[in-house]
This record gives structure tokens, C-alpha cells and sequence, in this order.
């Protein structure tokens, strides 16, 4: 009988996680609710005593269960009210018109009773739901109220909502991020589980990214804000849980549609009740028959049902923000226990996505040097990985950058640069060709120096270059991870590519995937991804968000990869992976899948309770055990029986990915044991064949 929503401020219907009795709006969140409950009951159990004892007449007596009643069914009454008017008639109205029967046919105490009952048990469970949003809400509370800039070498300490972008922010070991930024003073370690989920801290220095709500450990460190307020990755993961917390699934829909039936239903059933037994000229028997048909409509009350899967869903976010999985909304939670077929990317998602100079291929009459240096200008202005590790090798050649010019990034090919050092093209080597043909042959000689590695193709005033040639490594637990998604019938494993073939092939090999499409343009991929998905594959997409936006969207489930802010605001993607680690994708599935279950199994227990409870009532058996009015308090903790089944069944989702977390810590720290025995074994040798 309870809602996350249930709080005298009226929230919104739209942003519950648990949207179902608004006669739950009547709670107050500073717990007045306690001293009204204490006063009602204390009311109720004085006029029981006093007609147990005979101490007064019936009319004294029955006063304070008025009173009762009235003090304690009062909110019930006025929430029912709102819902009459809303046309929107659920167990709030059920609720109040059994405490209305029971007034009408003069068993005061029965009906305050009755209300403190169910108001008590309401609490209960919204204590319970509430702390599921809580735990929920403590991964965006961490960032702190305010930041220490430097301006001028001068510390200033400010609110955090005036932190502008582009200043410079000073974090303290021990202290949380403000804002997230780049580091351009001092290293450290940041511990980022509250984003991640990873339980092993991270070594950052001048240059590495940094975010807002995760912890420096050990050393002082100067930030440039990139991004501050709702912007920063840990307020996009707010907005995330926000608008996860407002969506319905199509079954919950379904159960709020079905509910509507259900009160009619139930309301029948109950005149139904009133009419057969009360088929008598005995005073006492008519009074029977009401309080029957007050049972019935305080056990049909649907609040399980409609608690089945918004209860579900709320855990599971819980349990998968625990690990670093942001999902939008809650159908693709629900989507995600249907995938059997998944696509991922290459560069970021399979491999790590750090790309390094492996190769320089000058064709005939060029100097490497002179190759490295018109493709670092080229890329002078890229985010791309290809071109950020171009730019880093450059830099350690000691080939100073002119980023002065004019640049044009060619979607899925490359770009073209006017330079300092005159006009240059750089990128695929497809796009090269079709800017010079002249150089096919050259082009063709020089991609077999580079097979397998990714080649950035040069061209300077007209004149072919040659390649830089770059390899990304794979993902150490790529393998693993493709292996467990066979485990769980996925049909079909696929890389899509923008890459050449042969390095698609090599990263397909060694990962054991299905299929690998190679060369592949974003437009292409979204094509790939529609025929799937209308050949019968219900899809994953795994991708960096921004590249692979159009086959993100197409897929039935979009999943971008690692923390960076683009990603995670990436609207075509409908599950953010707050880390790079892919076994956060069968988790999901099977976070997903055993969702399902749980609220197949909440419905199941709600309307074989509900059913029971109907049984019950209709046939008197709850006044046959506790008498014609203690009968209807029996029913309404048997009303309360269902919602701490389904609440309690729900909850158990928080637990899950507990023993994934634990045992992937200590995969982790015996592969660090490992390495560290093998660099040891390593020392050892050198020393034995260098006794010097």
C-alpha cells in the first residue's frame, strides 16, 4: 500500500518510481503523521476498552472511535476524493469506502480501526520503498557544496553553483571533485566507485580527465574546469535515474490498466456480498453482511499488483548504478533481457581505444620525419584517437604543432587542413584514393607495410605521403566477456567497423566473434543494425555514442561505452556504461532477466493473494476467526501481506552483482600478484646472468 511518493508536497506522478495509490500523498515528510496515528489509535483502543468494561453508556463510549475515525480516515477520504476527481479510481477509494461502510452501519471502532491499520501499513512499506530511492540518490550527492579556485595563485573559496568553466579549481587528498576537469597541476590517485563501480582507485597526472563526485586520495591536484552543475558526468547521471525513475515498462502499463478494471470489479463483488447475506429480517445478520462486504473491498485493495514492477525496477537501478550502469529508462531494462544478437564497435569498446604509433610508412622519396609531421598538423586540431596519438608521438619527436589554420573533418574519412606548412588531407585510405587516384598503386604498397594496423593516409600539396600505422590493444577480458554472452543464447556476436578489414578481422579472431563488417560509415552501421533488427535479432549496440549516434538509436538497446561526458549525454544511447570494463554488458542482461522474473513473480503473488483474500471475505472466514468486527482488522493485515511480499521479493535485486563486484576485485588483484611475480622472476634472471 505504499509509494515512493506518498509525501504531503505532492511530487509529481511523473517522476515516481512507484506510481500507484495516491492516497499515500497523505504523508507528511516531517513524521507529523506519528503524533495524528498515536492520537487516532490512542482514541480507538479507549473506546474498545470502555465498551469491553461497560465503564459508560454507548454514546460515551463511542465518541473517541468517532473521533478515531473520523481524525485517522480523514486523509484517506480527501485522497480518494482527488482520484474521483481525476477519474483515475483506485485503493485509495476502496480504502475509504470501506472505512465509510463501516461508520454507516455504526462500527466506529471498526473503522478506526481499520484506518490505522492500513495507514500503519503503509508506512511501512513507504519507509521500505523510500530507502531504495535513497540508495539510489546517494550516488549524486557526493559532489560537495563548494570549491576552492585559485585565481592569481590566490585561494578563494566559493559556492560550487558559481564555479564558471575554464577556471582553475584546487582539490585537497580527502577531499570530492566539485567539478569535473582536467588536471594541469600535481598526480594523484582518485578513487571513481561512485561512478564506476570499480573498486580499485586510479593513478591520474597532468592531462587526465577527472569528475565531479569521486575522491582524491593522496596528492594535490589543480584542475581547468570543463564542466560544472547539471553538465558534469555525475549530474548527467542524475538526470539519467531521474528520468529512468518516470518511465513505465509496457507491462507496468498494462498492470495500471488492469487495475482500473480491478476496482469495479471489486466494488461488485462486494455488493454482491451485502446482498446475498443480508437476505434476512435479522438486524444482526444485516450488519454482518456490510461488515463482509467491508472485508472484501479491504482485501482487494490492488496496491501489491501495482507495486509489482515499479518496485522491480527501483532495485534493479540501484544494483546496476552500483556497477556503473546508467540506464535511461526502464524499457530498456526490459529490452535487455530480450538480446540475442549484439553488435559492438571496435575502437573504445573491443580494444582500448588507445592507440599508439606503431608504424611509419613513408612511400618511395618521403622521410618518415616529413610523413609525421604533415599528418601531426593535420590532426592539430582532432579529438580523434587516431589523431591524439599521431599529435602525442609527435610531440616526443620534438615537432613543435602550428594549430593555427583551417580545418574540415570530413564524417568518416578524415580531414583537410589548411596548414602553415601548406594544404594536407589525412584519413582513410579509401578517401585518399578517391582524392588522388594517381596514387593507388603507392597507396596499395604502402597498406601492405601496415596489414593489419590502423593506417592514417597523408597527402601534402597534391603529393602522397604515405601512412601512419597505429594498433590499438584489445580488451584483456574481450574473450571472456564474448564467451559469457554465448552462455546467456546470444545468437550472434558482430563487430562493426570503421576500420579496415583486415584489422577487424584480426581484433574478430582473437575475440572468437560471428561476423565483422569493416569500413563501415555511421550511416552504414545504422543500415546494418535496421536489417538485424528486421531479420528477427532483437540488438545490442555497443558504441562510443557519438560515431556510432545513428546505430545506437536504431538498436533495440544502445549501450555507450566509458565515463566520458559526451557519451553519457548521448541521446541516441539508452544505457550509459560508467566504465570501460565490457562485463558490465552480461551483467546487464542478466540484471535484466532476473528483473523479469521477480516481477513475474510479484504479479503471480499478488492476484493468488488477492484471490485468497476475496475467498476469504466473500465467505465470512475472516469474521469466523476474529469475529464480525475484529474480522475486517484481520483483513487488512492480510492486505498487508502481499505488499511485503513484493517489496521484499523486489529488494533482493539490490544484492545482485555483490559477488560479481567481489569477484572481480580479486581477479583483479591476482592479476596484479601475477604481474608483479613475473617482473620479480624477471629481476631474479637478470641479476643471475649479470653477476656484475
Amino acid at each position: 500500500m505504499s509509494d515512493t511518493h506518498t509525501h504531503s508536497h505532492d511530487h509529481d506522478h511523473a517522476h515516481g518510481a512507484i506510481d500507484c495509490c495516491s492516497h499515500h500523498q497523505i504523508i507528511d515528510e516531517n513524521n507529523n503523521w506519528i503524533v495524528l496515528y498515536l492520537i487516532g489509535g490512542v482514541l480507538a483502543i479507549v473506546s474498545w476498552i470502555a465498551h469491553l468494561t461497560g465503564a459508560t453508556n454507548d454514546l460515551i463510549a463511542t465518541l473517541p472511535a468517532v473521533l478515531s475515525a473520523l481524525m485517522l480516515g480523514g486523509p484517506l477520504f480527501k485522497a480518494a476524493g482527488k482520484e474521483v476527481l481525476n477519474r483515475h479510481v483506485s485503493s485509495s477509494s476502496l480504502a475509504a469506502l470501506a472505512i465509510l461502510a463501516s461508520m454507516a452501519v455504526g462500527k466506529y471502532g471498526t473503522a478506526a480501526f481499520l484506518a490505522f491499520i492500513l495507514l500503519v501499513a503503509d508506512q511501512v512499506v513507504l519507509r521500505t520503498a523510500d530507502g531504495a530511492k535513497r540508495a539510489i540518490e546517494q550516488l549524486v550527492s557526493l559532489t560537495p557544496d563548494i570549491a576552492r579556485i585559485v585565481l592569481e595563485g590566490v585561494e578563494k573559496i566559493i559556492g560550487v553553483g558559481q564555479v564558471e568553466v575554464g577556471q582553475t579549481v584546487r582539490i585537497r587528498p580527502g577531499e570530492n571533485l566539485p567539478v569535473d576537469g582536467r588536471i594541469i597541476t600535481g598526480e594523484s590517485t582518485i578513487n571513481q566507485a561512485s561512478l564506476t563501480g570499480e573498486a580499485m582507485p586510479v593513478e591520474v597526472q597532468m592531462g587526465s580527465d577527472v569528475y565531479a563526485g569521486t575522491t582524491n586520495l593522496t596528492g594535490a591536484i589543480d584542475i581547468e574546469v570543463t564542466q560544472v552543475g547539471e553538465e558534469t558526468t555525475i549530474g548527467k547521471v542524475s538526470s539519467l535515474i531521474r528520468e529512468a525513475e518516470s518511465t513505465k515498462t509496457e507491462r507496468q502499463l498494462l498492470i495500471e490498466q488492469v487495475a482500473k478494471f480491478y476496482v469495479p470489479v471489486a466494488l461488485s463483488v462486494a455488493v454482491v456480498v451485502f446482498f446475498l447475506v443480508s437476505q434476512s429480517e435479522i438486524d444482526a445478520i444485516r450488519d454482518t453482511a456490510a461488515l463482509r462486504a467491508v472485508t472484501v473491498l479491504v482485501v482487494t485493495c490492488p496496491t501489491a499488483l501495482l507495486l509489482s514492477s515499479p518496485s522491480a525496477m527501483v532495485a534493479a537501478f540501484a544494483a546496476a548504478a552500483r556497477l556503473g550502469v546508467m540506464i535511461k529508462r526502464t524499457e530498456f531494462l526490459e529490452a535487455s533481457a530480450n538480446v540475442d544478437a549484439v553488435v559492438m564497435d571496435k575502437t573504445g569498446t573491443l580494444t582500448t581505444g588507445r592507440f599508439e604509433v606503431s608504424r611509419l610508412a613513408p612511400t618511395e622519396g618521403v622521410d618518415g620525419a616529413a610523413l609525421l609531421k604533415a599528418a601531426a598538423f593535420a590532426e592539430a586540431s582532432s579529438n580523434h584517437p587516431l589523431g591524439q596519438s599521431i599529435l602525442r608521438t609527435a610531440q616526443q619527436a620534438r615537432i613543435v604543432v602550428d594549430t593555427e589554420g583551417k580545418f574540415e573533418e570530413i564524417h568518416g574519412a578524415g580531414i583537410n587542413a589548411k596548414t602553415s606548412i601548406g594544404a594536407i588531407s589525412a584519413g582513410r585510405g579509401t578517401w585518399i584514393r578517391g582524392l588522388l587516384p594517381a596514387a593507388a598503386s603507392s597507396i596499395d604498397a604502402v597498406e601492405d607495410r601496415i596489414e593489419g594496423m590502423s593506417g592514417v593516409h597523408v597527402i601534402a600539396d597534391g603529393k602522397y605521403l604515405g601512412a601512419v600505422g597505429l594498433e590499438d590493444k584489445i580488451r584483456p577480458n574481450s574473450k571472456g566477456v564474448v564467451d559469457r554472452l554465448r552462455e546467456l543464447n546470444v545468437r550472434m556476436i558482430a563487430i562493426y567497423t570503421g576500420d579496415r578489414l583486415a584489422v577487424g578481422k584480426r581484433v574478430g579472431a582473437v575475440t572468437g566473434v560471428d561476423a565483422v563488417e569493416a569500413e563501415c560509415l555511421p550511416e552504414e552501421k545504422h543500415q546494418l543494425i535496421k536489417q538485424l533488427t528486421g531479420d528477427g535479432y532483437r540488438v545490442m549496440m555497443v558504441g562510443d555514442g557519438i560515431n556510432d549516434g545513428p546505430a545506437l538509436a536504431a538498436a533495440d538497446v544502445g549501450v555507450a561505452m566509458g565515463l566520458s561526458g559526451s557519451d553519457i549525454a548521448a541521446n541516441s544511447a539508452g544505457v550509459a556504461l560508467m566504465t570501460d570494463e565490457l562485463n558490465r554488458l552480461p551483467f546487464l542482461m542478466e540484471l535484466a532477466r532476473r528483473s523479469r522474473m521477480i516481477v513475474t513473480q510479484n504479479i503471480v503473488v499478488s492476484i493468488l493473494m488477492a484471490i485468497g483474500g476475496l475467498v476469504l471475505a466473500a465467505t465470512g472466514s475472516f469474521q469466523a476467526v476474529g469475529g464480525a468486527s475484529i474480522g475486517v482488522g484481520f483483513a487488512a493485515f492480510f492486505h498487508f501481506l502481499p505488499d511485503v511480499f513484493v517489496i521484499g521479493n523486489s529488494f533482493r535485486l539490490f544484492r545482485f552483482g555483490e559477488d560479481f563486484l567481489e569477484a572481480e576485485t580479486v581477479a583483479k588483484e591476482q592479476a596484479a600478484a601475477a604481474s608483479n611475480r613475473i617482473h620479480r622472476e624477471a629481476s631474479v634472471r637478470n641479476m643471475a646472468a649479470d653477476p656484475a
